[in-house]
């Protein structure tokens, strides 16, 4: 919150001295501080620590990016899309101390519930999900969430790691099913 209300105040300021040097006949610094004022601006309506995490997470350096989010403190009020971004970012690092399952799929699941902005993303947390699914054996949520997947990812950047995933929920289906049916024999020889 304080970090909000640094950049509001250095936003406001940098504006009204813009103002001024216009106002005071001083055009080209006039002009230059336009630019200082936007990036202000735009640093309101994007943290740098996601930013960096992004980019640190697209180096695939998990250690930096996971640091990144750490530093982090209160995401409760960074703007609805930051932190949707946030809650993303701490699913797929495990950022915060989210570790099991459990919590991964409860931030996926923030995040998806607040807005991702890029389709793109929004594939990748389902598939996150199906796969977190898959692996806690809701077999018919997991199908779900991939089909929704397949449909969100329209530049087929996540083709193949959905076919991987089916692949494996097929697999995974097979040994249950075989499971399942020794334990169905145990059950009604000892019936009988």
């Amino acid at each position: 919150m304080i970090a909000l209300i640094i950049k509001l105040a250095l936003s406001l300021s940098s504006l009204f001295y813009t103002a001024f040097l216009f106002y005071d006949g001083h055009w080209g610094w006039g002009i230059v501080f336009i630019f200082v004022t936007a990036l202000f601006v735009l640093l309101i309506f994007r943290n740098e620590r996601i930013i960096l995490a992004i980019n640190q997470l697209r180096l695939q350096n998990m250690e930096k990016a996971t640091h990144h989010l750490n530093k982090i403190k209160q995401p409760q009020f960074l703007l609805p899309r930051q932190r949707a971004y946030f809650f993303y970012l701490s699913g797929t690092t495990g950022a915060g101390g989210a570790t099991s399952l459990g919590q991964k799929e409860s931030l996926f699941r923030k995040a998806l519930a607040i807005g991702l902005k890029r389709d793109t993303d929004k594939a990748m947390a389902k598939m996150h999900l199906a796969a977190i699914c898959m692996s806690t054996g809701r077999r018919n949520e997991a199908d779900t969430l991939l089909a929704e997947a397949k449909k969100l990812d329209k530049d087929g950047l996540l083709a193949e790691h959905l076919k991987s995933l089916k692949k494996q929920m097929g697999k995974a289906t097979s040994a249950n099913q075989m499971r399942m049916a020794q334990m169905s024999k145990g059950q009604r020889g000892k019936m009988r």
